[in-house]
């Protein structure tokens, strides 16, 4: 078993690392304090070993993120309160957070009235949260992305400061290294807000 240690840097928090030769395949993390203690294989590649830190730190900071800002009821109600405030109160079966969407901000299953937001966003300004639930939303009155669509994305007045805040982060993906083909399409997708939608809207998350 050998042990490192990583100070907190560069907005990541501090991490303890164990690496086991009894693991073969499964590594783990978990917060620990103010940190992240992370359990990896011995002898993985660096670069792979590197890859699989930055996803494990990634999925427990956004939890954190999700947590501190209620989880998914404190979603829920927000949805509602757009929904009330700028489409009518067009009602939805449920809003929640996805762990599981990489290249999508968000989802909407029209038939049964779900409605997914990518945790990638849960540190995000609120206004860019709001901006992709009424995007969402929209698509459970309008499910194509045809002008009726456009004027109901529309009424949030702060879409298109959303759009210049995703396609920023989305730059900062790539900057960091993250493979241009695991990015959200188009950093704000080519139908995005608030002319347009976000990618393969109306698919079940995955």
């Amino acid at each position: 078993m050998s042990f490192e240690h990583r100070p907190a840097a560069a907005g990541r928090p501090e991490l303890r690392i164990h690496r086991s030769p009894r693991r073969r395949r499964s590594a783990s993390a978990a917060p620990e304090g103010t940190g992240i203690v992370i359990r990896l294989p011995a002898g993985l590649d660096g670069a792979e070993e590197e890859r699989l830190i930055d996803d494990l730190v990634g999925k427990v900071t956004r939890r954190r993120s999700r947590q501190r800002g209620g989880g998914d009821a404190a979603l829920a109600a927000r949805a509602r309160e757009l929904a009330d405030r700028h489409l009518d109160g067009v009602a939805f079966a449920s809003v929640r957070w996805s762990a599981r969407m990489s290249r999508r901000y968000g989802s909407c299953t029209p038939a049964t009235g779900e409605i997914r937001i990518s945790d990638r966003l849960a540190s995000a300004p609120g206004y860019v949260v709001d901006a992709v639930l009424v995007h969402e939303l929209a698509h459970l009155v309008e499910r194509d992305h045809d002008a009726a669509f456009h004027a109901l994305v529309a009424r949030f007045p702060q879409a298109e400061r959303a759009r210049g805040w995703l396609e920023g982060f989305a730059a900062g993906q790539l900057a960091a290294g993250t493979p241009p083909d695991e990015l959200p399409d188009g950093g704000l997708p080519a139908d995005g807000l608030p002319d347009g939608g976000l990618p393969a809207d109306g698919l079940p998350d995955g």
